[in-house]
C-alpha cells in the first residue's frame, strides 16, 4: 500500500484527535519545554533509543552537571563518559556516540550543519537522530520515527511491508507525510506518547481510545 492512498481527511482526523489528546495528557519531560537547548534535546534523544523515558528523566540531571555541553564531551576521556552512562546501559555504544558528537559540534561552535548529507556525516548519526537534529535544531518536520511510533501507524492505517522500519517505504512515506503540519514537535510527541501510554505493544486501551472510530486494527 502506499501512503498518498490515504485520504488527507483521514490525516487530518489523525493528528487533530492526537493533538488534542496531547495537550490534555502529554507527558512533560525537562527536553519539551520552551526553553530546552538543542543540547539537551539531543542529548535527550541519543539516550531515549532503547530506554524508557522515564529512565532517562531520572539520570539527565547528573549527566547533565557532568557534562553541560559539547566541549565538556569533547574532552573528555571515553572510558569517563561511559562510566557516567552506566546506569542505563549501552554505554559503551552511546558514549562514543555522545564523544564524537561533542567534538564535531564543539569544533563548529555548537551549531549543526543544515545538509541532511552533512548532518548524517556527524558521528553515530543514523536516521533517528538526524531527522531528531532536523526536528529541533532546523524546525524542519522530520518524524521520530521508532517502535512505538510505528506501532501506532500501523494500527491505524496499515501494516509495513519490511522488518526494519527503516528501511520500510509505507512507513517511512506515511510517517514524513504526517508530521508536515503546523506543529510537527507536538504531533511527533503526541504518537510517541500514545503509543507509550494508549496504543501500547500488549493490551492496548482500544475501549479509551480517541482513534478508535476509524481504527483499522479496532
Amino acid at each position: 500500500m502506499a501512503s498518498s492512498t490515504i485520504d488527507s481527511a483521514t490525516l487530518r482526523f489523525f493528528r487533530s484527535a492526537l493533538l488534542i489528546w496531547f495537550n490534555e495528557n502529554g507527558r512533560r519531560f525537562v527536553w519539551r519545554r520552551r526553553q530546552a537547548s538543542k543540547y539537551l534535546m539531543i542529548v535527550s534523544e541519543t539516550l531515549l533509543q532503547r530506554t524508557r523515558a522515564s529512565t532517562v528523566e531520572a539520570f539527565l540531571p547528573r549527566f547533565l552537571d557532568r557534562f553541560p555541553g559539547w566541549s565538556q564531551l569533547a574532552s573528555a576521556p571515553l572510558a569517563q563518559i561511559e562510566e557516567a552512562l552506566r546506569p542505563i546501559g549501552l554505554s559503551h555504544r552511546r558514549a562514543c556516540t555522545l564523544q564524537g558528537l561533542g567534538r564535531a559540534l564543539a569544533h563548529r561552535n555548537g551549531r549543526f550543519p543544515r545538509r541532511r548529507a552533512d548532518i548524517d556525516q556527524l558521528p553515530g548519526v543514523g536516521q533517528y537522530i538526524g531527522n531528531a537534529i532536523e526536528l529541533f535544531c532546523h524546525e524542519e518536520a522530520r518524524p521520530l520515527l521508532d517502535a512505538g511510533m510505528a506501532r501506532l501507524l500501523e494500527r491505524f492505517f496499515h501494516p509495513r511491508e519490511l522488518i526494519d522500519i527503516r528501511y520500510d517505504p509505507f512507513l517511512q512515506q506515511l510517517a514524513k507525510r504526517i508530521v508536515r503540519c503546523a506543529k510537527p514537535r507536538q504531533l511527533n510527541w503526541a504518537m510517541l506518547d500514545y503509543a507509550a501510554l494508549v496504543c501500547t505493544r500488549t493490551r492496548p486501551s482500544c475501549s479509551s481510545c480517541v482513534l478508535s472510530r476509524r481504527c483499522r486494527a479496532a
